[in-house]
């Protein structure tokens, strides 16, 4: 990367003008929603720009408004939320989804992650817990349940990471792994957010990972960060 390029990466992060993080929520439980959108009501950088009762509605609202963070009951009828958060990452892979539930079963962990979750909280969390999880989906980062972190890390494989991954593919775990965003990254290493895609796409196929959750628990498995 030549000193111009990091220049011109430098000026354009400093010039980005922050904007409101737009967000659907997704419940069969219409009480439910309006307490959500309540709460995230107090933050003015937030702001709920649709609902939807059940998955089929949350797949035409999001092609339809296109919000940046998806709140996502996983227990709904005509179709359940892990169904719905797969083929909402097929059509839309750039949305953010956290899953927000009562439950935290395996099969709904771990089901609602490698569908493509980057988030998973409980409905009894406190309210800024989850708008401090919608601020960091909107920047890429992962924000686990405690319990649901744990019930993750027992099915995460843990390969030999030292003989797969490159120094800087191994730098880029660590940090996903802290909750570093791309842009994050990209900041911290001088590198463009192109070049932090390609490391992070090339290390999770090394590690037969599917995403950066997945990363972020291989990272607290190996013992490179540690539970803060």
């Amino acid at each position: 990367m030549t000193k111009a390029e990091a220049l011109k990466d430098t000026a354009a992060m400093e010039t980005e003008v922050p904007t409101k993080v737009k967000i659907l929520i997704v419940d069969d439980h219409s009480m439910v929603r309006e307490g959500v959108k309540m709460y995230l009501g107090f933050d003015n950088t937030l702001e709920v720009i649709g609902e939807a009762s059940n998955g089929e509605e949350a797949l035409e609202r999001v092609a339809k408004l296109q919000p940046d963070v998806v709140l996502m009951d996983l227990i709904m009828p005509v179709m359940d939320g892990v169904t719905t958060i797969g083929e909402m990452k097929k059509r839309h892979p750039d949305i953010e989804i956290i899953a927000l539930t009562s439950v935290l079963e395996d099969e709904k962990v771990i089901g609602a992650v490698q569908a493509g979750a980057t988030g998973y909280l409980l409905k009894d969390s406190k309210p800024q817990e989850l708008i401090d999880a919608i601020h960091a989906a909107g920047r890429g980062e992962v924000r686990l349940h405690p319990e649901a972190a744990k019930r993750l890390m027992r099915q995460v494989k843990t390969p030999d990471m030292r003989e797969s991954l490159t120094p800087r593919e191994t730098d880029i775990l660590k940090m996903i792994g802290r909750g570093y965003s791309n842009k994050d990254v990209s900041k911290e290493l001088e590198l463009s957010e192109y070049t932090i895609k390609a490391h992070v796409s090339s290390l999770l196929s090394k590690l037969g990972l599917s995403s950066r959750t997945q990363a972020a628990l291989f990272a607290l498995k190996q013992g490179l960060v540690g539970l803060e």
